[in-house]
């Protein structure tokens, strides 16, 4: 019988084939979660799912880009076929952005939008129904640190992010009364294959690492099983009071004055 924060609990994970996905994928696992992760990458979310039920994890595969209505819909009745109603959701696939805003087109807005918000509103739309049927749910939306601030030549994530967190609000508010908390997580800098493939880019990644851990309080860039420790603590029931909240998992950076020295 699986014990833990979420035993028998049916989750999915958008984008659970790598990086903080794939972390929060086998945490929910290892807390007792059967997991059903999401992922347009076939090749990548096959490889998790093995890696996963060699460790017998309780852990399926749905092929799915969940940019298209489509592709959400089929996912979601597989898993209903295979398991029952997701219980609990984590909007995780995203990706960063680097337009120029006069030089990208409508086509490239639209594909950002999708990927970083319109994609968890296919989801959630998805899910909230076998929810509010059950009288209780838990949706976490990882947006990211730049909802709240951002940098130059990431145009428009930090648009789409913080439309995010405006989303977990709305279904906060929305759904409530159905008994589905909606909170948002909000990593900074986090060790994920993208940040790495940053890291490397001058060919002295450890030397990289050192100066960006510099400018955090605690020295360091998160771990993404830190950040996945996060999204399982807002779905589970220790969070069971916590709705429409955003939980800032940075390792400090964002406590800080811009330009202030250690």
């Amino acid at each position: 019988m699986a014990t833990g924060r979420l035993a028998g609990r049916i989750a999915v994970v958008t984008g659970g084939a790598q990086g903080i996905g794939r972390a929060v994928a086998e945490e929910m696992a290892r807390e007792g979660a059967r997991v059903a992760i999401l992922d347009r990458n076939a090749a990548a979310g096959e490889a998790a799912r093995a890696e996963l039920q060699e460790q017998k994890l309780p852990v399926l595969f749905f092929p799915a880009d969940v940019t298209r209505e489509d592709d959400v819909g089929a996912a979601f009745a597989h898993l209903e076929e295979a398991w029952g109603a997701a219980e609990i959701l984590v909007n995780n696939a995203g990706g960063n952005t680097y337009y120029d805003p006069v030089r990208m087109t409508s086509a490239d807005w639209d594909a950002a939008m999708a990927l970083n918000l319109k994609s968890a509103w296919l989801c959630a739309r998805a899910a909230l129904p076998g929810m509010m049927a059950r009288g209780a749910g838990a949706i976490v939306n990882v947006s990211s640190l730049h909802a709240r601030m951002t940098a130059r030549g990431m145009f428009p994530y930090a648009a789409a992010k913080a439309g995010l967190a405006g989303l977990t609000r709305s279904l906060a508010l929305e759904y409530g009364p159905a008994g589905v908390r909606v909170n948002a997580v909000l990593p900074g800098w986090t060790r994920t294959p993208p940040v790495q493939e940053w890291l490397g880019r001058g060919g002295d990644p450890e030397g990289e690492e050192r100066r960006l851990g510099s400018v955090h309080p605690l020295g360091r860039i998160a771990e993404a099983r830190e950040v996945a420790r996060a999204v399982v603590f807002l779905a589970s029931d220790d969070a069971s009071a916590v709705t429409g909240a955003e939980l800032v998992v940075d390792c400090g950076l964002s406590a800080k004055y811009a330009g202030q020295e250690e």
